[in-house]
């Protein structure tokens, strides 16, 4: 009986989603990454997979859980114990029955080859037929491909020999013991003799049974096109469950891939400076687990015959693109998939001849259909200029004109960086898809800047690790101002008709790098005090110019602000960030002249510009909200009412 191990949900980017699926049932037997459960989150729906192979015992949630990272899922076993029929695609060959000799001339015998137990399965299909007659095989060489509702499997050849005569063919069905075909066995063609010391047969106690299993990019959000920055692990390595195998940087965060199982990296397929995106294979791991072995069957004495030459090497397969379903796939009219994954294709219209499969010789698997579903729909988006001219969204806008821009004079064409390649995208689909309005202000700040400095100085005498800048109190300010006003707190829902409150106060604030600009997300402003905040602001300021910000530190915004104080401006129009509902830049500030009923006073103003969706705030909110800001960081005590 195999020890009972905990399924947890992994790391989601800190989110409690929803149980929308159970994609398993107590007793089936599960491969490695194969999807448990279904989630959903304001954002997205994922799946959550098995981080290893084994039979699934006890489910411990079920459709409408709320679930987050690290919540128990489920109870497995490390290894499975149901037949082969049952387990999912890709199967490991499976031991064929004692075939039965007749002896032939010159030392040489041709078996029965039939089908092995494949559990309860009967009138499978075969979907391919791997050798030909005449063919020289080796033992263990796969003859002909079964497909249930469940699964894809081998039937391999017992030993090595001639194929002489095929019984079957590609869409026959067959059942346990269906003859397959006749092989000669012995003499020259056989690795090993057949010859058996022992005529009556006992059961071998569990061996040591192999696989290689492709390790693929699992779901690293809406990113694609994503560059491998380094590679922490090499060809031979003995590698542990969830080890890191590769660290990927995208415009937002850089991430580890880790290792779904634990075995021996026999294989990469990407290095430093490759593209890969969800679904690309980075690695093959060899993985160990014991399974019962069946002695041989009495076979006839014969001769020892000689080991024949091993036969060539199969060619490397080239590194996937950078997406799975990416650049053109022939239509070969040959698709290996199981009838689930057929229906699952059907329902959502998806072109099979077009998906290429990640599976065990090419076979599509459901995530490999996911994904192509996923990439397709993703595609519009990908280029603005595309979206606008086919009217993507109901926009009927007619294509631009194409510009010879050589003929004026001399050009040079530069790249556009990858961030302006994500980055752009996104803010054509807010800024057309989302309803603008600008609302500016500005406030006085000259009480506010007095003490900063005079809070720094002291710092600075004190040798602190931190420094109070003016965004601090703007950060601070916005929390007391959302509190005030919660339907700026707040997202419209997928089908525009409820709006969805958030308790919580995070604001994402706007990093210049050198890389391009990132937003990450400062949690939980109202709770923090001022110095906190200041050291808190230094340190995501540190790593989103070094690169280092994770997926998470970008999520979970309830309002941005985009502070160009330091460069200059009066005032601009700052792109809502999506799924916020409002934005606040800040420009720099100047000194002006302010009548106080009897004399104009040199008072330090702050230009404040308000964006907001105007489909869930009106104009009237907006300028209550605007002025309750201006008011706050005019007077700062307001902050600890």
């Amino acid at each position: 009986m195999a020890e009972l191990k905990e399924i947890l949900v992994p790391d989601i980017g800190g989110d409690e989603v929803q149980v929308i699926e159970i994609c398993v049932a107590v007793g089936d037997a599960i491969a490695a990454e194969e999807s448990i459960i279904t989630v959903e989150s304001d954002k997205a729906t994922m799946d959550i997979p098995a981080p290893f192979a084994g039979v699934l015992s006890e489910l411990k949630v079920a459709v409408g859980d709320t679930v987050s990272e690290g919540s128990l899922i489920a109870m497995m076993s490390g290894e499975a114990s149901t037949p082969a029929a049952e387990v999912s695609a890709p199967a490991e060959p499976v031991a064929a029955p004692a075939p039965e000799a007749t002896p032939v001339a010159s030392g040489t015998q041709v078996i029965e080859v039939a089908v092995p137990d494949i559990g309860d399965a009967s009138d499978v299909d075969i979907i391919e037929v791997l050798v030909a007659v005449g063919d020289k095989i080796e033992a263990d060489t796969g003859l002909i491909t079964l497909e249930t509702d469940k699964a894809t499997m081998e039937v391999p050849a017992p030993s090595a020999g001639v194929v002489k005569a095929l019984k079957v063919a590609v869409g026959d069905k067959v059942s346990m013991g269906s003859l397959v075909l006749m092989l000669e066995v012995g003499d020259a063609t056989s690795p090993a003799p057949v010859a058996v010391e022992e005529a009556a047969v006992a059961a071998t106690p569990a061996a040591s049974v192999s696989a290689v299993q492709e390790i693929a990019v699992p779901d690293i959000g809406d990113a694609a096109d994503v560059d491998v920055i380094e590679v922490l692990v090499a060809v031979g390595d003995e590698l542990t469950l969830d080890q890191g195998l590769i660290t990927l940087e995208t415009d937002k965060a850089t991430m580890e891939v880790p290792a779904p199982v634990a075995g021996k990296l026999v294989g990469l397929t990407v290095k430093v400076g490759d593209k890969v995106s969800q679904g690309s294979v980075i690695a093959t791991i060899e993985t160990v687990s014991a399974a019962p072995v069946a002695a041989p069957a009495s076979v006839a004495s014969a001769p020892a015959p000689a080991v024949a030459a091993p036969s060539a090497p199969a060619a490397s397969k080239p590194p996937v693109p950078h997406h799975p379903s990416a650049g053109s796939q022939p239509k070969t009219g040959a698709v290996h998939a199981s009838p689930a994954v057929r229906r699952l294709a059907r329902e959502f219209g998806a072109d099979l001849t077009l998906v290429k499969g990640t599976g065990r010789k090419g076979r599509i698997l459901k995530e490999d259909v996911q994904a192509f579903i996923k990439y397709e729909l993703s595609r519009p988006k990908a280029s603005a200029a595309t979206a606008v001219a086919g009217g993507a969204g109901g926009l009927n806008v007619i294509a631009a004109p194409k510009v010879d821009f050589a003929k004026f004079g001399e050009v040079e064409e530069v790249p556009l960086s990858r961030i302006q390649k994500i980055s752009g995208p996104n803010l054509h689909r807010n800024w057309v898809t989302i309803p603008h309005v600008t609302q500016f202000d500005e406030a006085d700040i000259t009480e506010l800047e007095a003490f900063r400095k005079d809070q720094n100085a002291v710092a600075a005498k004190k040798k602190a690790d931190y420094k109070i800048t003016p965004l601090v109190f703007m950060m601070k300010a916005v929390a007391k101002a959302l509190a005030e006003f919660p339907v700026f707190n707040s997202s419209l829902s997928a089908d525009g008709e409820s709006l969805i409150q958030k308790k919580y106060f995070h604001i994402g604030v706007a990093v210049d790098t050198p890389n391009g600009l990132m937003v990450p997300v400062v949690r939980d402003v109202d709770k923090k005090g001022i110095v906190e905040l200041s050291r808190e602001l230094m340190d995501i300021s540190v790593r989103a110019r070094d690169g280092k910000l994770k997926s998470a530190d970008m999520q979970g915004s309830c309002f941005t602000i985009s502070s160009l104080g330091g460069i200059g401006g009066t005032a601009f129009t700052p792109i809502v960030n999506y799924p916020d509902v409002a934005i606040l830049g800040v420009s720099k500030s100047e000194i002006k002249p302010k009548w106080n009923g009897k004399d104009f006073e040199p008072k330090l103003m702050l230009p404040l510009s308000l964006s907001y969706d105007h489909r869930v705030i009106d104009g009237a909110m907006a300028a209550r909200f605007s002025v309750t800001l201006s008011s706050i960081l005019s007077d700062i005590r307001t902050l600890i009412l």
